[in-house]
């Protein structure tokens, strides 16, 4: 099976990483998508992030009603802090039979050369890059490189920094996220303070 990782804090999962991600399962060639939620790094201060199972938890009640998408832990389980290119190692042993491609936006794709082994992973792994808006010049040697692929999905700019910010504010974003992770959010009054 052809496995596309979609990292993330997901600090709340909202609507644009589900239609990021159902556009990549209906409209590439992956088979399924992993909504790969990344730990609080130790290093960082906590600030509004929420812990991991309970973002763990939103990101299972978005992809629930989805048969191509799910949840992934598989970070809470590796050592601090996570590196993409050894989850990508530890996957490849614990799943073989698989193969592990990674979902990024093309901002990311624009600072893939500051991440660790870069090379290895663009060597090993497909590379399916999603529009931004101000994503700025794409550095020349990954304009026409064989293991990226571009993939036309809608441009979404919404982030998770501006729904925290609009819950803290009152205000009401219930459009910008699924309907269970709203519900949820809403109920245990995340992101208020």
């Amino acid at each position: 099976m052809k496995i596309g990782l979609y990292f993330g804090t997901f600090n709340p999962i909202h609507v644009g990483h589900m239609i990021i991600a159902n556009h990549m399962a209906e409209h590439s060639d992956l088979d399924q998508i992993w909504m790969v939620v990344t730990p609080h790094n130790p290093h960082k201060q906590k600030n509004t992030l929420l812990d991991d199972y309970q973002r763990l938890h939103l990101v299972n009640l978005a992809t629930d009603d989805y048969t191509k998408i799910k949840a992934s832990d598989i970070e809470f389980k590796l050592p601090q802090p996570n590196y993409t290119v050894n989850t990508l190692a530890h996957l490849k042993d614990k799943f073989p039979q698989h193969e592990f491609c990674l979902i990024m936006g093309e901002d990311n794709l624009n600072s893939l050369h500051k991440w660790k082994n870069y090379e290895y992973i663009l060597e090993n792994h497909n590379i399916y890059v999603y529009p931004r808006l101000n994503s700025g010049e794409i550095d020349e040697q990954f304009v026409n490189h064989s293991k990226i692929h571009r993939v036309g999905a809608p441009v979404i700019e919404l982030s998770s920094t501006f729904i925290r910010e609009s819950i803290k504010n009152k205000k009401n974003i219930r459009p910008l996220l699924p309907g269970k992770v709203w519900e949820y959010v809403d109920h245990n009054n995340f992101y208020r303070k």
